[in-house]
């Protein structure tokens, strides 16, 4: 178990060690593979409590499919059905969707519905 940010930032050290050892080739009864497998998981378990990731808000969510998706605000906006401003309203937080506009954009933008509806 990891203690505190100096072990921490040590193990870190060691597994970028170890990762330039370790392949998908390397057979998993390797002394430095099985190092690597046992110190990710103490790394793992030590970030879930001081590093935890939160769920990303809506705007942050629409930001990022818009990137993957390579749409504009004015695309979205036609894919949602909701005027620009709207779009804009909801990328500033200014503006929560309704029902049906939160349907859309868990259905064309394939984001979460948890994520939509803030659940």
């Amino acid at each position: 178990m990891i203690q505190n940010e100096h072990q921490y930032n040590a193990i870190m050290k060691r597994i970028d060690e170890l990762l330039e050892l370790v392949d998908d080739n390397t057979p998993t009864t390797d002394k430095n593979y099985i190092e690597l497998d046992i110190l990710s998981e103490m790394v793992e378990k030590y970030e879930e409590i001081h590093y935890p990731i939160g769920t990303p808000s809506l705007a942050e969510t629409i930001k990022l499919r818009m990137y993957e998706m390579n749409l504009t605000q004015a695309k979205v906006s036609e894919l949602i059905e909701v005027s620009p401003s709207r779009v804009s309203e909801y990328l500033t937080g200014k503006s929560e969707p309704t029902l049906k506009v939160a349907r859309n954009i868990a259905q064309k933008l394939n984001i979460s519905a948890n994520i939509v509806l803030g659940v």
